[in-house]
């Protein structure tokens, strides 16, 4: 029994041992192409014991770098910055924040330090009234439509669902839906967060969307993978099983 035991225990101890050195090697930051001027970046945090990703967006405009929505980890907000200037040798003229969460508002107020106008919707800028350092300075009221250089894009709030506030930005020209957490990657098999979830409602929001926003080339949700279309259908099936 003796001779079995300490095999196993090896075992055992490796495992997690290939398991520690899978999470210290992924990037605390990376930024991906997606499409002409669009980037996604993705930041992590530690959730039960392992980094779990977050996506944002940036846009590279004639007048500057959009941002949407800001790093989950705090230590990633410089890191971007640099990033983004040494990329496109641009500044950062507005972030745009699609909830009040802090995988989306974290870095609202290291923005605004250097400069960066931040911008949310009304509900998003009230909800963010009990943590000040994530709250936008300014707010838009109902859907918008906003040009920034050589680009426009439109914000659409659908109604409740992953929280009360959550909204997704269309971009027509490129048909690319940033979805934020509303939308859930093909790659989840659950819903995720729920603690401001409406759940009666999430179904009814994905169908706004589908409805409003058609046959988009790209979809980004706020967590795992994007390289899959069925992104808004898949959401409605986990939405239906967690009912």
């Amino acid at each position: 029994m003796k001779a079995l035991l300490y095999p196993l225990l090896c075992l055992a101890s490796l495992m997690q041992a290939l398991r520690i050195s899978a999470q210290t090697t992924e990037p605390a930051l990376k930024i991906t192409h997606l499409t002409g001027d669009f980037y996604v970046y993705t930041t992590y945090k530690p959730v039960n014991g392992n980094p779990f990703p977050s996506n944002s967006m940036y846009l590279v405009t004639s007048k500057g770098v959009v941002m949407f929505d800001t790093p989950w980890d705090t230590t990633q907000f410089k890191p971007l910055m640099d990033s983004i200037q040494a990329r496109h040798n641009k500044p950062v003229v507005l972030c745009i924040a699609t909830h009040s969460h802090d995988d989306r508002t974290a870095g609202m107020s290291f923005l605004q330090h250097n400069g960066v106008p931040t911008y949310s919707s009304k509900l998003t800028y009230e909800l963010c009234a009990e943590h000040p350092e994530r709250r936008p300075e300014h707010y838009f009221t109902g859907d918008t439509t906003i040009t920034i250089g050589n680009h426009t894009f439109q914000t659409y709030y659908p109604g409740e669902g992953h929280t009360k506030d959550n909204i997704v930005i269309w971009f027509a020209n490129e048909k690319i839906l940033y979805g934020g957490c509303l939308v859930k990657s093909i790659e989840n098999n659950g819903l995720g967060n729920v603690a401001d979830a409406n759940i009666s409602a999430w179904a009814p929001s994905i169908k706004k969307v589908m409805k409003r926003f058609r046959k988009p080339t790209y979809v980004i949700p706020g967590h795992f993978g994007w390289s899959g279309k069925k992104a808004l259908k898949h959401t409605l099936k986990l939405i239906k099983k967690a009912r």
